[in-house]
């Protein structure tokens, strides 16, 4: 069966779905970016800190899901001022890539800030990740700052993107 996008659940976070997202992370990034073992890390406290105490009013994270397969995530977190909001955790699982589900997926996260009463949106991301950056793009968000930098045991260019919402 081939997937399509329509066939894909937006779906809220369930047992088991934050360990996935730590291992699908750390093994997706290391073996498209050659990132280290000291990213594994960064990903499970970003989830730790969600699971431990996000207001659901005001943060939301989604599993994207076809039958019982998990092919990504996405999260809306609160940001660094009361007005902002932060995306987080954005990952689809290569098969899923190409469909148009990271656009579904970016709108449901933009549309969850929008009704929160966050004016704008923020996230961070690298240079080399083509794909993602021209989706944001496409969606309104504009790189604000890039800097070359050494994380995860490799040499990045680190960008940071926003958007009114």
């Amino acid at each position: 069966m081939e997937l399509s996008a329509s066939d894909v659940v937006l779906d809220q976070l369930r047992i088991g779905d934050a360990g996935w997202l730590i291992m699908r992370h750390a093994e997706g990034y290391a073996g498209d970016d050659g990132f280290d073992d000291t990213f594994e890390p960064l990903v499970a406290r970003i989830l730790a800190d969600f699971l431990s105490g996000h207001d659901p009013a005001r943060a939301r994270g989604w599993i994207a899901r076809v039958g019982g397969r998990r092919l990504g995530s996405i999260f809306c977190v609160e940001g660094p001022a009361p007005d902002t909001a932060k995306l987080r955790l954005f990952y689809l699982e290569p098969e899923a890539r190409g469909l148009g589900l990271g656009r579904r997926m970016l709108e449901e996260c933009l549309g969850f800030a929008r009704a929160a009463g966050y004016r704008r949106m923020t996230l961070w991301t690298h240079e080399s990740h083509r794909a993602a950056c021209a989706l944001y793009a496409k969606a309104g968000f504009s790189c604000v700052r890039s800097r070359p930098v050494r994380s995860f045991g490799v040499d990045l260019v680190e960008q940071e993107w926003t958007r009114d919402l």
